[in-house]
């Protein structure tokens, strides 16, 4: 990732944890602060918060845990849920495989990559990868499928439609596999895709999170078995990975006010939609005024455009973005993600910057 200096820059699209926490989180852990509780989430905001997550969600039986991170949580959730003998199933470009150094595979599981499709793995290479490994004499000296980890959105900013996670939960039951959906931006995923709801997920998964670290919390990430069916003595296991927080309240807190109703709605639901509206005009930005090419055409808070590389350093010094990769000699694919924290002064200062860049408009 490129260092970016944030003098004289109109917009930090780096990341969308680059930011402290929503105001309305803080001032919760603020209001809450004195109150003395019991540790390891058993403390009546942390169980209120499972409660509004439950009825989001409409899953009354489900069991929710708070972790800290997104990584923490990959790699204990699927060490948990999965036999010693097992591994995971996932995308070549999926978080687990290329952005967390090894951390499942350090628990002992496989990671078992198949090809992406924009970001996605498609219910036909899923298919196949598991009739060619079923039929095979030799498959019991080969690691054996547990699961299927799946992104929404995915690391590209990427949608799976509801029939896609359909055929995906369809396949998981055929084959005896567990599905889990990482929603480290679940919030986004969400804004941009109506069809797709907490019910939906609720019903189609058997794990997932919520992510709340890039979502408008100081950290954190929700994690929800929908249907009761976590693996016994959770609490234990958790611990076993160095994953269980003392102080799992402040956590909590933070899911409770991103989930507390709000005429109808809640602010994590709002945070999503403010940050899907500003990179959609982000959009509209690069590519109907500047003339600049998606990379990939995503829907959600992470946009990506081919920039002609004698334009990077003109960008750096009004914009703080990432590069992503090289697309041939002349250009490069770039990020600039919105978060919760971005404003609408922010966006309407770029478009009000003069753009004097020579760009490539081929």
């Amino acid at each position: 990732m490129t260092e970016q200096k944030s003098i004289d820059v109109l917009c930090h699209l780096e990341s969308d944890y680059n930011n402290g926490a929503h105001e309305a989180v803080l001032r919760r852990l603020i209001d809450t602060n004195d109150e003395r509780t019991q540790s390891y989430g058993d403390d009546r905001f942390s169980e209120h918060a499972r409660q509004l997550i439950r009825v989001a969600c409409a899953a009354p039986e489900a069991q929710i845990w708070f972790l800290a991170g997104g990584t923490q949580t990959n790699a204990t959730i699927i060490d948990c849920a999965l036999q010693p003998y097992e591994g995971v199933l996932c995308a070549e470009t999926a978080h687990i495989n290329v952005h967390e150094a090894g951390a499942v595979e350090f628990t002992g599981h496989k990671v078992i990559a198949l090809p992406s499709h924009d970001g996605k793995l498609d219910v036909r290479d899923l298919q196949t990868w598991l009739t060619v490994y079923f039929a095979d004499d030799t498959a019991e000296h080969m690691v054996r499928p547990g699961m299927v980890y799946i992104t929404f959105p995915t690391e590209l900013g990427t949608l799976y439609t509801k029939d896609e996670l359909r055929a995906l939960h369809e396949t998981c039951r055929k084959y005896d596999l567990l599905l889990y959906v990482d929603g480290a931006r679940l919030a986004y995923g969400l804004a941009a895709n109506k069809e797709v709801t907490l019910p939906l997920l609720a019903q189609l998964a058997d794990i997932f999170y919520i992510g709340g670290t890039k979502c408008g919390a100081l950290c954190g990430e929700a994690v929800v078995f929908p249907h009761g069916n976590a693996p016994s003595h959770m609490l234990s296991r958790i611990k076993r990975h160095g994953s269980l927080l003392a102080k799992s309240r402040v956590v909590g807190v933070q899911f409770e006010a991103l989930f507390q109703p709000i005429g109808g709605t809640s602010l994590y639901s709002e945070i999503g939609r403010h940050t899907v509206s500003l990179a959609m005009q982000l959009r509209h930005l690069f590519v109907e005024q500047l003339g600049y090419q998606p990379f990939i055409d995503s829907p959600t808070n992470q946009q990506f455009y081919i920039i002609p590389n004698r334009d990077l350093d003109s960008l750096r010094s009004h914009i703080g973005f990432e590069v992503w990769c090289p697309v041939d000699d002349a250009h490069t694919a770039c990020r600039f993600v919105t978060s919760w924290a971005t404003t609408k002064q922010e966006i309407s200062a770029l478009e009000n910057w003069d753009w004097h860049l020579s760009c490539d408009k081929e």
